[in-house]
């Protein structure tokens, strides 16, 4: 049976993580590389470990507001697609939307110069799905979903 392998987002890309693999202490000198399989050999498995050393090494390089801010964005992505989908789904907008402005308000005043483009992106977004809301709604296909 496969383990489920998460992904580390990092400037450089995605990369994937066993999320089963014990924590490392430092995460700049301790990666144990995962014990080779059938379909891993051992330099393979020490070269993915070597990748994720300098992943995380890059994370540490840069400021935890824009990794965050990043991630919001892909939040707003999110919900962008549910409402411009040829079928929208405006129940699975709103929760990317509520989410989005949880994370903004959780850190409001702290998001250095992100703060005003992420505010932005969040009310174009929220006008978005009442504009989709109200369309849906007037043609007879409304989800039921409340306005934002």
């Amino acid at each position: 049976m496969l383990a489920h392998m998460s992904t580390l987002w990092t400037p450089d890309g995605e990369h994937p993580v066993d999320p089963s693999a014990p924590e490392p202490s430092d995460p700049t000198t301790s990666a144990t590389p995962p014990e080779p399989s059938d379909d891993i050999d051992r330099e393979a498995a020490e070269a993915m470990a070597a990748q994720l050393m300098e992943a995380r090494r890059q994370l540490l390089d840069v400021d935890a507001r824009a990794v965050i801010a990043n991630h919001a964005m892909g939040v707003y992505e999110l919900a962008a697609i549910h409402l411009t989908a040829d079928e929208p789904d405006l129940d699975q907008a709103r929760i990317a939307i509520d989410a989005l402005g949880g994370l903004i308000d959780a850190l409001a005043g702290r998001w250095g110069d992100n703060e005003a483009t992420l505010g932005e992106a969040l009310h174009s977004i929220r006008l978005l799905y009442v504009q989709r809301h109200q369309e849906l709604a007037a043609a007879g296909e409304g989800s039921g979903a409340d306005e934002v």
